[in-house]
């Protein structure tokens, strides 16, 4: 069996595929397969990738072109196609951060005995500083801290990965960030003290919308994929909750809307510790409805 399958979602991707592939093929580690798939690119991805193939001929490619619905559609088609021990993802528009990273991770103690490995990357492009993101996760920094860790940092090993199952594409952004919940809830995920891969902040997920469906499923998601009874859940689910209600109270005072006291008032139920000037804003919020109900009683007496 091959060791390691490396999936990469391309379209459209002449720019820069050559660079990430590049930085596969100049790896000390080689029992890697690639595998590409492509949602149908119109620019020449598809003779690159050739091209790129017959002139690193030891290096086994395997390229399919089928229409998807987006990258976390062409990562669960290409899943299917794997033959490797381990998964891991990169973007066309990423590389592989140094020609020692996959012997580093395949060679740890962890591809013996764990589930999932990651590092960190180093983000480049877009309004980054070429930072390090982002080091050793917690539940609590996954969850609380709304951080996510880059697929392109972690590696699954795949049979776990198949009872996990494929990426949720009614997320079209984040994804990978509910698929990392899922396998927390499931697994020890171990960290190794290493840069990964170089990742370009200039895509969809670093400058799109965002994701509106993840947002709204991410506290019911948290409680179906966590033990919420346990102690340790229990406490960052709520503070979870608190933080969404107070995110809701502050949108609400913006608008004007008198529901904001109960939304403050919830979240400060929920967790009525840190973040100390939510107590301010409710202070504030509760004179002002007292205000208001006093000047109406005014009014009517007149």
């Amino acid at each position: 069996m091959t060791k390691l399958s490396i999936v990469i979602p391309t379209f459209n991707s002449g720019a820069t595929i050559e660079h990430c592939l590049t930085s596969i093929a100049c790896q000390t580690f080689s029992d890697c397969e690639i595998i590409i798939q492509d949602g149908g690119s119109t620019d020449n991805t598809i003779d690159l990738v050739r091209d790129w193939e017959k002139a690193n001929a030891g290096v086994d490619v395997k390229l399919r072109q089928e229409k998807d619905t987006g990258i976390y559609d062409a990562m669960n088609k290409a899943v299917l196609r794997a033959s490797g021990e381990w998964l891991y993802f990169l973007g066309s528009d990423d590389e592989l951060h140094d020609p020692h990273v996959l012997e580093r991770v395949m060679g740890s103690k962890a591809a013996d005995s764990s589930n999932v490995i990651y590092g960190s990357v180093k983000r480049v492009g877009g309004e980054s500083n070429s930072d390090i993101y982002d080091g050793r996760f917690t539940l609590t920094k996954l969850l609380c801290k709304r951080r996510n860790i880059c697929h392109q940092a972690i590696f699954y090993r795949a049979s776990f990965a198949r009872e996990i199952g494929q990426y949720n594409t009614n997320y079209a952004i984040l994804a990978d960030w509910d698929y990392n919940m899922r396998c927390w809830s499931k697994t020890r995920f171990s960290f190794l003290d290493l840069t990964v891969a170089i990742y370009s902040m200039d895509g969809i997920s670093s400058h799109g919308p965002g994701d509106s469906r993840f947002d709204a499923d991410f506290t019911a998601n948290i409680s179906r994929y966590f033990n919420s009874s346990a102690p340790h859940n229990w406490v960052v689910l709520n503070r979870i909750v608190s933080a969404s209600k107070a995110e809701m109270a502050y949108s609400m005072r913006e608008e004007g809307n008198p529901c904001c006291l109960s939304a403050m008032t919830s979240s400060i139920v929920k967790w009525p510790f840190g973040d100390l000037y939510r107590y301010k804003v409710w202070m504030h919020m509760l004179l002002t409805r007292l205000g208001a109900l006093e000047s109406g009683r005014d009014k009517r007496s007149k």
